[in-house]
């Protein structure tokens, strides 16, 4: 779960709520972020665009933080262990507790999506909040190998990518997002590299015809999300070769 200071007092009404995330997000303050649009969705669940982005931006950045701490001490607890420190089970117990908090991150929006947001909204929300749940089932999967968890993301990602296909442009940029993080998926978490490179090849191609289509606010956006599909692509040609690539996410 989240933590944010004690001694923070969270507003009473939307509006104010609203300012302090925006606020908590300029500050880099995730956790506060958090509460105040965790709030702003049991007050109405029913997100404005902006809204819904305020909501994203808060869980990832929050659990983003997690994420870097246990990558960080996952590396470290495997160096203590080949030099036969004697500290591995210390580090081992710090990274846990880590694991902890970043699991309960993403069961808290897993559930507040589920329970709460997805019951409203269009086609367009529906892609943006089933591939917001499909993410943090992912994340979970990153640190805890949760079998569960990794059919959970199968299932929300290709509910959203059936309702993407059948009501959204192949180069809209929530179709877009979605395209480029469950190749990330299939390519890291299922190690089915061939389909993961295969779905964003595809999509990549067939967005690249429809691009000057959009309105000049998506078109930004879909060359910005595009952009990191191509070097996930070029990343993973290397890693065939080499094995060793780094994927990147849609932000």
């Amino acid at each position: 779960m989240t933590t944010p200071s004690p001694k923070f007092k969270l507003p009473t009404n939307r509006e104010d709520l609203i300012f302090a995330a925006k606020l908590a997000e300029q500050a880099e303050r995730y956790d506060e972020m958090v509460v105040c649009m965790k709030a702003v969705v049991k007050e109405n669940p029913k997100l404005s665009q902006e809204e819904r982005n305020l909501l994203s931006v808060a869980y990832k950045n929050s659990v983003g933080i997690r994420r870097t701490s246990w990558r960080i001490l996952i590396s470290i607890e495997q160096r203590e262990h080949q030099k036969a420190t004697g500290n591995t089970q210390k580090v081992a117990a710090y990274r846990q507790l880590v694991e902890q908090e970043l699991s309960d991150i993403c069961e808290d929006i897993i559930n507040l999506l589920s329970q709460d947001v997805l019951k409203h909204g269009g086609s367009d929300d529906r892609v943006f909040f089933k591939k917001m749940q499909g993410d943090y089932h992912r994340y979970h999967v990153e640190a805890t190998n949760d079998d569960a968890h990794t059919q959970a993301a199968l299932e929300a990602y290709t509910d959203a990518l059936e309702t993407a296909k059948s009501n959204l442009p192949v180069a809209n940029p929530t179709r877009l997002g979605l395209v480029l993080n469950l190749s990330v998926f299939y390519y890291e978490i299922l190690k089915n590299t061939e389909k993961g490179i295969e779905l964003a090849k595809t999509n990549f191609d067939e967005a690249v015809q429809e691009l000057e289509d959009l309105p000049e606010a998506e078109y930004k956006e879909a060359t910005l999300i595009m952009q990191l599909i191509r070097d996930n692509l070029t990343l993973w040609s290397e890693d065939e070769q080499a094995k060793d690539g780094t994927q990147v996410e849609d932000a």
